[in-house]
């Protein structure tokens, strides 16, 4: 961006122009010239251009991102000679150090400057972790949080969905047997029951705030957390792409999509809600799952005689409907529906048969909204870069699996799938790996469950560096720049950063002489300070 040199003196008492970014040195107010200052429009234009940018960056590899670091960029630095610049070059440094590691280990390096010093990452325990967790799994909604939260050193305070009071107070009786029994203090978790109010107030109390459920809820929970600035960690559920290429063992994937759809009768964050199958295999697959989903009947699960049970919210079998309706308004087919059992008159509106949906496409709701709900909607796609156009193609971003005879291809599919978890030929089964963490983007929400994310999120991060060789070596001010600054105080600095970042050895040592020549004359010389102006 280049800056106008157009002459605009400041005026005292004047309302300031809104257009314009005018600058001045400090010290004299001398006019510098201005900056244009960017309309809404623009700064998104600027945000598009990037982003375009980006998407050919992200395929560079980390032996062409450390290039930055080339010769003509840290000659450009060194040549600066700024302070600024010496903490620059130490994380350009640490980065060609340590990049590829990912920061796994707890002690850093310190880079060149710093090799007195040692470094390290501390991680505390933030205080009570606060959780407002869902109803579809009571159990795991709640020991989830809890279990991150204990294991890190906090306490939890857990509020459970309305619709799942009972059993989350059930399982409390649990969680306080197995406290007391490795002599964990009273109190150190709680199970509150409540609505929105209630909710409310947990997010204004606690230290952290974990929620699981709805994308419009959960923008709620961050304007609430803002009020006390307290760090969120949002799951919010998905819409996730289940991909079939022409080239599996097709009856045992029809099975895995069979059950990726209807596990917990479809009310399942991470269950399958969009299924792309080759077209060379799309009427062989359909035909095989219509042929399940009929065999499958509907009805309360303690009887044993059914195959799939209720829905829980009052009324959401409603809303699938009119999801199929909308479907089906828009061209899609029905192509098999399950059947219900014996349920009586006051059960039947809690429950929702299977239904294999066919002919959709990304104009029709079922496509695009989180159904809950037992709906298996099938596209089929021709190439491997149209499925991934077709599964990006989403607000949400949880999950997805993707199969195919060749896992390597399988593998390059998921890679370019924006979402936060994937499964290859398989589903789910990372959430079986809890080790691996857990969550996605978008309006599938941010930050980690489980995992070594997940529990550090649950963490004050704390860096703390320390001296090596305590009490021999410590750190000095060298006295050229000692306060008061002397004269050739900043000829120190930028010999400085020319002996640490130098771009040959003979630079370095030139540089190292001439800086140990000017600390020797300044020792000989502790009079020869700038001259205060009287």
């Amino acid at each position: 961006m280049k800056i106008m040199q157009e002459e605009i003196p400041p005026r005292k008492g004047k309302r300031a122009q809104t257009d314009k970014v005018q600058c001045y040195e400090p010290a004299t107010m001398k006019y510098l010239g201005y900056f244009p200052a960017l309309t809404p429009d623009e700064v998104t234009e600027h945000v598009a251009q990037a982003r375009k940018a980006q998407k050919i960056w992200a395929k560079s590899s980390f032996k062409q991102r450390r290039q930055i670091s080339s010769r003509d960029t840290g000659k450009t630095m060194v040549d600066a000679s700024l302070g600024e610049i010496m903490t620059t070059c130490e994380k350009i440094t640490w980065l060609l150090d340590e990049g590829e590691k990912w920061l796994k280990p707890e002690y850093r390096s310190c880079g060149r400057s710093m090799l007195h010093k040692k470094a390290k990452v501390e991680f505390y325990p933030l205080g009570v972790i606060g959780a407002i967790v869902s109803w579809n799994y009571p159990f795991h909604n709640v020991f989830n949080p809890m279990l991150a939260a204990i294991f890190s050193g906090n306490a939890a305070v857990i509020k459970v969905s309305e619709h799942a009071s009972w059993s989350g107070c059930f399982y409390f009786r649990i969680i306080q047997a197995a406290l007391a029994a490795v002599g964990a203090p009273d109190n150190l978790v709680h199970i509150i029951t409540g609505f929105a109010e209630t909710g409310q107030a947990l997010v204004s109390s606690v230290d952290k705030i974990i929620f699981v459920g709805s994308p419009g809820v959960g923008r709620m929970i961050m304007n609430r957390a803002s009020d006390t600035l307290i760090p969120v960690t949002l799951e919010l559920g998905g819409k996730d792409a289940f991909i079939v290429c022409e080239d599996v063992d097709l009856p045992s994937v029809v099975q895995v999509a069979v059950r990726a759809a209807l596990q917990s009768s479809g009310q399942n964050c991470a269950g399958a809600e969009r299924f792309y199958v080759h077209k060379d295999i799309y009427s062989t697959f359909v035909s095989q799952v219509v042929k399940i989903i009929k065999s499958i009947s509907v009805g309360p699960p303690l009887s044993g005689r059914y195959d799939m049970g209720a829905i829980c919210m009052i009324e959401h079998s409603e809303k699938l409907q009119n999801l199929v309706n909308d479907a089906v308004d828009k061209g899609a087919e029905i192509a098999g529906r399950g059947s219900f059992g014996h349920l009586g008159e006051d059960a039947v509106d809690q429950f929702f048969p299977p239904t294999v949906l066919v002919n959709v496409n990304h104009t029709m709701k079922i496509m695009q909204e989180e159904a809950f709900g037992p709906i298996l909607p099938i596209m089929k796609f021709s190439s491997d870069e149209e499925v991934v156009k077709l599964a990006n193609d989403s607000k949400y971003g949880l999950g997805c699996a993707v199969f195919s005879g060749n896992q390597k291809r399988a593998i390059k599919i998921a890679s370019q799938l924006h979402c936060g978890v994937a499964a290859i030929n398989d589903f789910a089964s990372s959430y079986m790996c809890q080790s691996l963490p857990f969550g996605g983007v978008k309006d599938s929400g941010f930050g980690r469950f489980a995992g070594v994310e997940g529990l550090r999120a649950c963490c004050l991060v704390k860096a703390v560096v320390e001296d090596r060789w305590w009490p021999y070596v410590k750190t000095m001010i060298p006295k050229p720049i000692q306060y008061p600054v002397s004269e050739n105080g900043f000829e120190f600095q930028e010999l400085l950063v020319e002996t640490l970042y130098g771009l040959s050895v003979w630079d370095r040592l030139r540089s190292l002489v001439n800086l140990l020549k000017m600390i020797s004359e300044q020792n000989n010389s502790p009079a020869n300070t700038r001259k205060k102006s009287r």
